[in-house]
C-alpha cells in the first residue's frame, strides 16, 4: 500500500495517546471509536452517502488552518487491494470552531464520497487524518477546476505519502477510522 508511513504513524499515534483520536460522527453514528463497525446500510443512505462526517478535536490553535484526508485502505477487497487505497476526501482550509467542531465548509480538493465497499466484501477500513495545513499551501493547485468533483480514476491507488512529501505535510495531529461493508 502506498500510504504505509502515514497509516502506520496514525495507528501508532492513537494506540499510544487516546487524546489524539479525531472525533467522528458519521450520519446517525455518533462518537465513532477507532475500529467501530458501521453497517453499510448505516452509512450509505440517501441522506448521508455524500455528506462529510462531522469532525471534532480538542486543543487546536484557532489561528491555524488544518487539512483532512480520508481513505479506504482496503479497496476493492481487503485480501486484494489492487485499486487501493481509494481517496475519499481531501478538505483543506479547515478551521476550529468554539465548540471544537472542525469547519469543513471551504472548497475541497477531493469531494467527500461515503463508504461503498463492493457487495460480498469483508469490512473495509475508512480512515481519517487531521493535519496542520502547510504554510503557503495552494489548494487550487490540486483541486479540479471550477469546483468539480474528483473523478474515480484520480482516487484509485492514492499515494498519501508521496503527496504529503510534495506539499510538505507534517505529522498527523489526530486520526480515527471505522470499518464498514
Amino acid at each position: 500500500m502506498p500510504t504505509d508511513q502515514h497509516v502506520s504513524a496514525a495507528l501508532s499515534l492513537i494506540e499510544n495517546d487516546k487524546t489524539k483520536i479525531l472525533g467522528l460522527n458519521v450520519g446517525p453514528h455518533k462518537n465513532v471509536q477507532p475500529g467501530d463497525y458501521i453497517p453499510r446500510a448505516g452509512t450509505i443512505t440517501v441522506t448521508y452517502a455524500q455528506t462529510p462526517p462531522e469532525l471534532t478535536f480538542q486543543g487546536l490553535d484557532a489561528s491555524k488552518t488544518y487539512l483532512v484526508v480520508s481513505l479506504d485502505i482496503d479497496a476493492p477487497f481487503p485480501s486484494w487491494g489492487v485499486l487501493g487505497p481509494i481517496l475519499h476526501w481531501i478538505q483543506p482550509g479547515v478551521k476550529i470552531t468554539e465548540t471544537s467542531t472542525l469547519d469543513t465548509s471551504a472548497p475541497f480538493i477531493a469531494n467527500y464520497i461515503g463508504p461503498a465497499p463492493p457487495p460480498g466484501s469483508s469490512p473495509h477500513r475508512y480512515i481519517f487524518f487531521l493535519y496542520e495545513e502547510p504554510a503557503g499551501f495552494e489548494p487550487k493547485k490540486y483541486a479540479p477546476a471550477n469546483g468539480q468533483t474528483l473523478s474515480n480514476w484520480n482516487r484509485m491507488r492514492y499515494d498519501l505519502d508521496s503527496w504529503a512529501k510534495e506539499i510538505g505535510l507534517g505529522s498527523v495531529l489526530a486520526f480515527n477510522y471505522f470499518n464498514s461493508n
